[in-house]
Order: C-alpha cells, then structure tokens, then sequence
C-alpha cells in the first residue's frame, strides 16, 4: 500500500473478511485489514493495495487510529458478537464524519415445530438449573465466555471446544475445564467430525451462538436433528448499525462508491 493513501478500514474477524479484502484491493481500493491473531493473517496473503495490520486495536482510541491510518470509510465485517469494536467504530466514525457500512452475514430462519432447538436472548438465559444441571454439554462459544460456566463445572459435566491458541487454552483450563473436555479446532468443522464429536462425548446439550450459516450454526442445527440432542443457541447482540450490508456485492459496491467520488492523495 501507498503511504499516504486514503484507505478503507475494513475490520476482519470472519472468513467473509478475507473476501471483501481480496475483492476491494482487486478493485484497486486501498484497504488496512486488522486482526487479532497471527494465524488468521495467512488467510489474506499478499496483494497489492492491501496490508493487514495484526493486533487488538484499542477501542476507546479509535478515533486517533483513524486518523493516524488515513482511514477515510469504515468497513465492519467483525463476528457478529464483537460488539465491542463494533461499538466504537460506529461512534468514531460519527464523530469524524466519515462512512461506516456494516456487513452482517445472513441470519439464519428460525426452525419452527422442534423442541431441541430453542434460541435464547443471552447468556443469563443458559447460566441455570434447568439448561445445565445434570447434563453434558458441549459449548462453542468462544474462549471469552468461558469463566462464566466456572461455577457450574460441579453441577454439569462440560465440554467446551476452542482455537488452537495458547490463550484459548489456559482461559479454558483457568475456568475450570480439564484436558479431557477440550478440543481444539478452527472453524469450519464439518457435519462429520461435528457429529462424531457430540457422540464421542455423549452429548445431551450444545450451547452455541447465532452465528450464522459461515459459523456452522446450519450444521448443528442439522445434527441436533439428526442425533435427538438439545441445541441452545444465543441470540445476536443487537446494535444499531448506522448502515447495513446484507451481501457481500452490496458492501463491495459502496466501498467503490465512495472511492470512485473521493479524493484520494498520496
């Protein structure tokens, strides 16, 4: 990338991410990508007009970051439970009046007539008796929420699947799980090894979030089906996105929008 040019922030996190990046340095548009991990980088490669920048970004310093960066739109294809980001990208953005566009990846429709699978508007809603007591459940929510299930690791026999990372595993072991009920694996999984995981285990509950189709939440609605086993999965996080994009070709076609009709020095 050019120093000095205006670019596109497009804030990566999904595997939707890595194809809006391609597409719009593709397109000649000048895009910083920023991801939290090293391994999620070799996804992006190397193109021209594209550079990833990896690390956390401090959300209360967002503004400065923007303009540090010569941000001049905002593209957030983040996971549709970081909220965080999302948060404060919004409200920088406002506050220099630059664009912001939000993909959000499809929701996915609610099955109707199935008692095994229930959505549940948040975490409190599955921290109780009568989801966890008793059962053996398997969680795919992340790393971050897993201290959350500590003080039911007596009442439940739990079973969490998590990142390959260091971090993922000592948050895991410090909230109480033991080797023997972790996996690791990055997404996706397939039908196969997910089936073969929850029956291995002996899985009666599988507590995970609406992450959409790219998030494997169409696959384990499938197997809950197929297998008889209960599925609870949270609700999105609910935000009020200023713009949203529900295609990737709509994202894509705001970005040139906007890049054909400003300035762009270097």
């Amino acid at each position: 990338m050019n120093a000095g040019k205006t670019v596109v922030w497009l804030i990566g996190g999904t595997g939707e991410a890595v194809t809006l990046a391609h597409q719009l340095a593709s397109s000649g548009i000048a895009c910083l990508v920023t991801i939290t991990t090293t391994t999620a980088r070799q996804a992006y490669g190397e193109q021209p007009d594209l550079t990833v920048r990896v690390g956390r970004v401090d959300a209360s310093a967002l503004g400065e970051f923007i303009i540090a960066q010569r941000v001049g739109a905002v593209l957030d294809a983040s996971h549709p439970f970081a909220v965080e980001i999302s948060r404060g990208a919004i409200a920088a953005a406002q506050g220099l009046n630059i664009p912001y566009w939000r993909y959000e990846r499809p929701e996915l429709e609610t099955p109707s007539g199935s008692g095994l699978i229930q959505y549940l508007p948040g975490l409190e809603a599955v921290l109780t008796p009568e989801v966890l007591a008793g059962e053996r459940v398997l969680l795919t929510l992340g790393y971050r929420w897993l201290h959350h299930f500590t003080p039911w690791q007596r009442q439940a026999t739990l079973f969490a699947r998590i990142l390959p990372s260091t971090l993922a595993l000592e948050a895991a072991l410090s909230a109480g799980f033991t080797s023997d009920r972790l996996i690791a694996l990055r997404p996706p999984v397939g039908p196969e090894l997910e089936a073969a995981l929850w029956q291995q285990w002996q899985i009666t509950r599988v507590i995970t979030k609406a992450s959409g189709a790219p998030g494997g939440e169409d696959t384990k609605r499938a197997i809950a089906q197929q297998l008889g086993i209960s599925l609870r999965i949270l609700n999105r996080p609910q935000l009020n996105y200023p713009v949203v994009c529900r295609s990737q070709p709509e994202a894509l076609a705001r970005c040139q929008a906007w890049w054909q009709s400003s300035p762009h020095p270097t």
